[in-house]
């Protein structure tokens, strides 16, 4: 049988140093665990851009179709601000998106204990959290049609469209639920069914797979506005909560700053399954391409590292090997060792971007 493939993209910014590391742990695995990946390298975002004149080619598309996971680092800066929105960075990534048809994004916000006190929330509130928002990602107002910016009336007015049909919201229910039966079987779905007709066809359509294919899962609904502030209330009452593709934007970006740090939170970007059982799937870190310290070895690499346990996890059925880097992880933040984003106010020396990678890696040999 051939190895299990993987196309890595480190894109912009901080995204080549960040996936250095991650190039280090699987290769480790390699060695070590004789876990063997035949990994390929090539380019997304503004670095496509500047060499093609697109942030994605074809031919690095047909890759990303052809290949068991995609890895992907970040894209974007303020170098391509004035770049027409056709051809900016991000829509490299959003083209990933659509035309794989990675209709689930897997948000987990956990809250190592070692980082309790980083986060803006009392430690009562966020230790020990763990918590998964599934976002559907591939429709909403985000692609829907009509969209754009159009003269009316003397003035010019921008349209975007909140539109879901049946199927795309049963399909994203029932990776939610299917998420929540290898946890602790409950689910919130969250939507706007009060003020938007969307919202209430998300309410039907899910509580229907509910009953039809789910009882043994706890379901229940929240509006979206709520949900934002029960998160900070009171967030360890959810276990996976589901929502559309704007609100989960903006909910996933809530439960993130819950843990202390954007640098710390990986996600999964999942679809249909492919000839081989595996799902169409893209792995990247939550954070940006931070160009304001690209190149400076003050990276945090953990959410890309913890990306990759992903991938272990949900395409190349290795659950073991993820929670061996995950539980790596957690000894280097319980030992102490900090990016400069993790860095308490009494000061110390932060560990470089290389220096993390090279701790993680430790702790996974202590662990063997």
């Amino acid at each position: 049988m051939s190895n299990p493939s993987l196309l890595i993209l480190p894109g912009d910014g901080i995204g080549p140093e960040v996936m250095a590391e991650v190039r280090k742990i699987i290769d480790w695995f390699a060695d070590r665990r004789g876990l063997v990946f035949d990994v390929s390298e090539d380019l997304v975002g503004g670095c496509s851009y500047d060499k093609h004149g697109t942030p994605l080619t074809d031919e690095v598309m047909a890759k990303a179709q052809s290949v068991d996971a995609v890895l992907l680092g970040a894209v974007g800066g303020p170098a391509y601000d004035d770049l027409d929105f056709s051809v900016k960075p991000e829509r490299g990534l959003l083209r990933l998106r659509k035309e794989m048809d990675l209709f689930a994004n897997l948000r987990p916000a956990q809250c190592f204990d070692a980082l309790a006190d980083f986060s803006s929330l009392k430690r009562d509130i966020v230790a020990g959290l763990d918590i998964m928002i599934v976002r559907e990602l591939t429709s909403g107002s985000y692609f829907g049609e009509p969209r754009g910016i159009f003269e009316e009336n003397g003035e010019r007015v921008g349209i975007n469209t909140q539109r879901y049909t049946e199927s795309e919201i049963d399909r994203v229910a029932r990776a939610a639920f299917d998420l929540a039966r290898k946890r602790d079987k409950r689910v919130c779905s969250m939507e706007k069914a009060n003020v938007m007709e969307s919202g209430i066809l998300w309410r039907e359509v899910v509580q229907a797979v509910h009953d039809a294919d789910y009882p043994d899962i706890e379901l229940t609904h929240m509006y979206a506005d709520n949900g934002g502030m029960q998160l900070v209330r009171n967030p360890k009452q959810f276990d996976v909560i589901v929502t559309d593709n704007l609100f989960g934007d903006l909910l996933s970006d809530v439960a993130a700053m819950l843990t202390g740090s954007l640098g710390m939170l990986p996600s999964a970007s999942l679809g249909a399954p492919m000839e081989n059982g595996r799902p169409k799937a893209l792995y990247e870190p939550v954070h940006g391409s931070a160009p304001d310290i690209a190149g400076q070895g003050k990276a945090n690499p953990i959410a890309c590292v913890l990306s990759f346990a992903m991938a272990l996890r949900y395409s190349f059925d290795k659950g073991d090997e993820a929670a061996r880097l995950e539980g790596a992880v957690e000894q280097v933040l319980a030992d102490g060792v900090r990016s400069a984003d993790l860095m308490q106010a009494e000061g110390g020396k932060p560990a470089s971007t290389s220096e993390m990678g090279d701790a993680i890696i430790a702790a996974l040999e202590n662990n063997l």
